[in-house]
């Protein structure tokens, strides 16, 4: 599979294009969007795929973070959207996309998704450890997904205003 390119180098109307192809034009509606609400990627963590001139593939990292009902802050990345053209899924890419995200990551930060567990297992994401955290909006408890050693808290999820790595 070729490299993949830094996500900052894609126009953000052809990311914007690919998105609406995989997930639907709907998807700022969803819970994940209020998290990363004013927040501008990590780019050390995010990629793109390009095949013949055209993306078929991205991943975002967002830097957020767990205000504990205790009082503390626990900051966090938060893995996604992952895209894949709809023509490409099945390919490879979404999982090269993870491997090369969760490796720029370095264990720096816990990292955290909203997705399938089934699908992301396969890179350490469980939702074990998320039970008492909570979004600003409504959100399957079963797709809150963290990986690595997470502390168990209880809290909400949280735009940071300052990049994490």
């Amino acid at each position: 599979m070729p490299d993949l390119l830094p996500l900052a180098t894609i126009p953000a109307a052809e990311v914007e294009a690919l998105l609406d192809a995989a997930f639907g034009p709907d998807r700022h509606g969803r819970t994940a969007y209020r998290v990363r609400a004013g927040l501008t990627t990590i780019d050390d963590m995010s990629f793109a795929r390009v095949e013949e001139g055209r993306l078929v593939g991205a991943i975002q990292c967002w830097p957020v973070q767990l205000d504990q009902d205790d009082g503390g802050v626990l900051p966090l990345v938060m893995v996604g959207p992952v895209a894949v053209a709809p023509d490409r899924q099945g390919t490879g890419i979404g999982h090269a996309l993870m491997v090369r995200a969760i490796a720029a990551a370095e264990a720096a930060v816990p990292l955290m998704l909203v997705g399938d567990a089934p699908y992301y297992q396969r890179f350490g994401f469980t939702a074990e450890r998320t039970g008492g955290w909570r979004m600003p909006g409504p959100f399957d408890p079963a797709r809150l997904l963290a990986r690595g050693d997470v502390p168990l808290r209880s809290g909400i999820l949280a735009p940071r205003g300052v990049p994490v790595l």
